[in-house]
């Protein structure tokens, strides 16, 4: 066997390797904080560690923080576990390590820390969803050397729920396929990620499925997660003339 084909199946058996270790890391540290009595608490620290790997796999053209968000008409979504939003043009408000406010511009994904991935908890997270989907987003025409660039149109902010179990038995299959689709409009979520070896998404054009059933379920989450993050692009140009007026009445 030639040593170039020798050297690249090492090298993939060696990435694999290293993303399940990454992943049993992730797992002992969410089953740990069972030990922490109060559910708030557990939650919180949780959250913290979903934050962090975000943080380390997405670019910095990302910023991953627990967050509420905010639109131009003074509306505010739930608090929100997990918010991916761009960092480059858009400034949190009244930010502080533990909490941020965000313009639902800026918003590309949100998501819902949760102990197992069950009906209660589907439906729980597509209602956080939906607090931050029904937000007005403003979008403005750019000033560019030639001209103008045309107000961009708004993407559907990602949604989805990550935790440590799959309460069904056969994982994400018939169960979870029924009590996911009765999940429709602003409450939709397009994906979800249970560490201990499960990740399904609905990026495929047509939203049909995709599952990964492995120790390497985070890093394919992430990889996934991270292409559909690709294919928005950028956020629209926010009119912040729209929010100060907020503040002149």
């Amino acid at each position: 066997m030639p040593d170039s084909h020798l050297s690249k199946t090492r090298g993939m058996e060696f990435l694999q390797r290293a993303f399940a270790s990454e992943q049993s890391c992730l797992v002992a540290k969410l089953r740990s904080s069972d030990r922490i009595v109060h559910d708030g608490d557990r939650g919180e620290v949780n959250e913290q560690y979903f934050i962090e790997v975000l943080r380390n796999y997405l670019p910095n053209r990302y910023s991953v923080h627990k967050a509420t968000i905010l639109d131009s008409e003074g509306q505010v979504s739930d608090s929100i576990d997990v918010v991916v939003h761009d960092r480059q043009y858009t400034p949190t408000m009244l930010g502080s390590d533990a909490h941020r406010y965000i313009p639902a511009e800026a918003v590309y994904a949100v998501f819902e820390c949760k102990p197992t991935i069950d009906k209660a908890y589907l439906e729980y997270a597509g209602e956080k969803a939906a607090s931050v989907r029904r937000l007005k987003r403003t979008s403005v025409r750019i000033a560019h050397a030639g001209g103008y660039y045309d107000p961009k149109p708004h993407f559907e902010i990602i949604a989805g729920i990550l935790a440590i179990d799959v309460d069904w038995k056969d994982g994400f299959t018939t169960s979870f396929e029924h009590h996911h689709g009765e999940l429709t409009g602003h409450n939709r979520l397009n994906c979800g990620l249970a560490v201990a070896g499960h990740s399904f998404d609905t990026f495929n054009a047509g939203g049909e499925y995709t599952y990964c059933k492995s120790e390497n379920a985070l890093v394919y989450f992430l990889f996934r997660l991270l292409n559909q993050l690709q294919s928005l692009g950028t956020v629209p140009a926010i009119d912040w003339n729209a929010y100060a007026s907020q503040l002149s009445k």
